[in-house]
């Protein structure tokens, strides 16, 4: 049965943009699956998709153009009625503690996973 909430995969990695598209099809049958390459599509794709269905975005923070921080920022100034739906999920590799304390302590961030995640931990979360 595929999964009821949509996915957006924020990332500008394409080898981690197929693995996470792989686990999640995989795992959840999730279709569609929408990619954005960096924090700018990713705003400009919740603007333009707007529908009032729950979404799930998987962030990346480290990216060209607009990274994972500055996404959050703009995220924050969207409309209440578009964030409603939305739950943030930070992707990283990154072992800076900062970084890592900084997401955890965003108010629109319900969780951060080391990549690469592991398919029982989405299957725990979402199913």
């Amino acid at each position: 049965m595929p999964f009821r909430s949509q996915f957006i995969i924020i990332e500008d990695n394409l080898i981690d943009q197929f693995v996470t598209k792989k686990l999640l099809k995989k795992g959840l049958d999730i279709n569609p699956l929408y990619i954005a390459n960096n924090g700018k599509e990713g705003i400009d794709w919740l603007i333009k998709n707007h529908n009032n269905q729950s979404l799930i975005i998987l962030l990346d923070i480290q990216m060209p153009i607009m990274n994972g921080f500055e996404f959050l920022d703009e995220f924050a100034r969207l409309e209440e009625d578009i964030k409603a739906k939305i739950e943030i999920f930070v992707l990283s590799s990154t072992l800076d503690s900062d970084e890592i304390k900084r997401v955890k302590e965003n108010k629109y961030v319900s969780d951060f996973w080391n990549k690469p995640f592991r398919l029982d931990l989405l299957k725990s979360i979402f199913l």
